[in-house]
This record gives structure tokens, sequence and C-alpha cells, in this order.
């Protein structure tokens, strides 16, 4: 079997892309990281791509640029890496279907949050908030396909729950979810990568408790 080619996106530091980076060195995940790709050049996750020897593209957004111009432009640059699997971690701008129609039900996006729970930015502490408040006792992380414009609510792949202890600290929590992303992920890409989703069935994986 051949292994499937990876494209990750990322605006930022790219823990979750050294998770799939060190996954393909060992052999645990059947694909390869083919190319790394930023909205950002300080991203720290280009550093981490080249130090794997991954290629890397730049690609901002330029004054008055249009959504979807801009992702027009990154279609392109993606599209010629031949990727079969496009990975979102951490990737920080709401992509149109003029990107999205060029790559379906191949678009994969990690959340640090449970489906239907927390959609957007600052998930983690925005939970951690809510828990302090009294009004929730957990969290989670979910990884899902990203089929169309929608916030974080493609068909779930997997997940995987985080208890939060709020007589620790924002720090630990967000440790806790940071770590739960980083195995889900792996977990979720390993799978996908030697079996096909199929569009009209979410095809959720597995969904782990974490504990």
């Amino acid at each position: 079997m051949e292994r499937s080619r990876l494209v990750v996106l990322v605006s930022g530091s790219g823990s979750n892309l050294q998770a799939i980076l060190d996954a393909t060195a060992t052999g645990a995940l059947h694909g390869d990281v083919v190319a790394v790709v930023s909205n950002r050049t300080d991203a720290y996750g280009l550093d981490r791509a080249r130090r794997a020897g991954v290629d890397t593209v730049e690609i901002e957004r330029s004054d008055g640029e249009a959504r979807h111009d801009y992702d027009e432009r990154l279609a392109h640059a993606v599209a010629g890496y031949d990727p079969d699997w496009v990975i979102l971690a951490g990737w920080m701008r709401l992509l149109t279907m003029t990107f999205l129609a060029r790559f379906p039900d191949r678009v994969v996006n990690l959340h640090p949050a449970l489906p239907g729970d927390l959609p957007g930015t600052h998930a983690i502490e925005r939970a951690w908030e809510e828990a302090c408040a009294g009004h929730r006792t957990e969290s989670g992380v979910m990884v899902h396909l990203v089929p169309d414009e929608g916030v974080d609510d493609g068909p779930v792949l997997a997940t995987s729950r985080v208890p939060i202890d709020t007589s620790g600290t924002l720090e630990a929590f967000e440790a806790r979810m940071h770590a739960t992303e980083h195995r889900l992920l792996v977990d979720t890409l390993t799978q996908i990568c030697t079996r096909q989703p199929t569009p009209t069935q979410p095809d959720r994986l597995h969904s782990k408790d974490m504990p």
C-alpha cells in the first residue's frame, strides 16, 4: 500500500504538526508530510518542517485581497503537492469553498472541543472559564472533516473527552488538552491513511476519554 501524502496547514507553533512528523518518522503513521503551508512567515511550525526536511510554503494574504482570491492561491499551492489529505493543525483562517471544493472529503481539522461545543477560537480558555463559573466539568477534542464553510461542525472522525479540574491551573488544563490533541490527531490520521472515510457516512473512527 502506498503511503498517504499529507499537506499540513499551520499558523502558529506547530506542536500538532510535530506530533505528525514524529509519527511519520517512526513509521507509526503510514504517510508522509510532503509540505507544510503557513499564512504567517513567522510561524514556528515552518521551522519544525524545515528541520524535518519538509518543503515549506509561505502564503500571506495581501492587503485588501478577497478571501476567495487568497484561497485560490492557497489551493493552487497545495494542489501542487498532490495531497491525499490536507490537515488543518492550528490553521487560524476560515477556508472558503474556493479552497474546499478542490479537496472534497480530504480536509481534516482538529478542534479543542467536543462536537457542537465551543466553536471558534480560544476554546480551551472559554471551557476553563465556564468550568470555574460552575457551568461545566469537562471539555474535549475532536477531529473532523471540513466539507463546507461551517465553523468546527463537519462530520466527526474521532473525539476524546477531557475532564476539567478547577483545583488546578489553566496551564495544567491546557497541557492535558494539547496532549490529547496530539494523540487523537495522530491516531485518527493513522487510521484514515489506511482507510478512506465515505462522504455520506462520517465514519467516526473512535471516541476516547481522557482519565
